[in-house]
């Protein structure tokens, strides 16, 4: 069983999370942020990967130290699922379509994380919610995780659609990347015998 678990607490934020990579994509999401939530069960529901995401912060100032600590949280229980990662396909992509919104993720469970985000919200707020907490979701993910992860949206005019066709595509490219490849089996993806630096 392929599963990760990672708490935090913070004087901002407590936070846990547990992930089930071989899932089918069941969610429990609770973090007091209404759209943040939609964007991790999607992520959950299109990836495959089973989640439980349980989070109270200091959202009486902002959702930021909310967003990013789940990030955070998120990436270090990949980590740890992944383990030595042996037999993964490590790479995964998407280009996805919703809507007017066509965005594309693609990524490396390299364990040398670095976040290309090449993204503009037409607004600064969907609902009360900061657009610009995506890139802050991502860029924690990707440092916590260990993942390579470029996404771009290429065009759309919904806020929100833009922010979801995201979620999705790096859903997509995450479902790919952690398959078991049987043509691999016990083999690290990688020539170097290690991944990382």
């Amino acid at each position: 069983m392929r599963q990760g678990e990672f708490a935090r607490q913070t004087t901002e934020t407590e936070v846990s999370v547990q992930l089930q990579l071989d899932g089918t994509g069941k969610y429990d999401v609770q973090t007091g942020v209404g759209f943040f939530d939609h964007m991790l069960e999607q992520l959950a529901r299109h990836s495959l990967i089973d989640l439980t995401v349980r989070a109270s912060g200091d959202l009486h100032i902002d959702d930021h130290h909310t967003v990013e600590d789940v990030g955070i949280a998120l990436g270090r229980a990949l980590l740890m699922a992944l383990g030595e990662a042996k037999g993964i396909r490590r790479y995964g992509s998407c280009l996805l379509a919703m809507d007017e919104s066509l965005s594309r993720a693609a990524l490396d469970l390299s364990k040398r994380p670095f976040l290309v985000f090449k993204v503009d919200f037409p607004t600064e707020k969907i609902g009360t919610f900061d657009t610009e907490l995506v890139r802050e979701f991502f860029t924690a993910l990707a440092m916590n995780g260990g993942i390579t992860l470029h996404i771009e949206n290429l065009y759309g005019a919904n806020a929100h659609h833009i922010a979801e066709s995201c979620f999705k595509a790096v859903a997509r490219a995450l479902r790919e990347a952690v398959e078991i490849d049987p043509r691999m089996q016990d083999s690290l993806p990688s020539t170097k015998g290690v991944l990382g630096s």
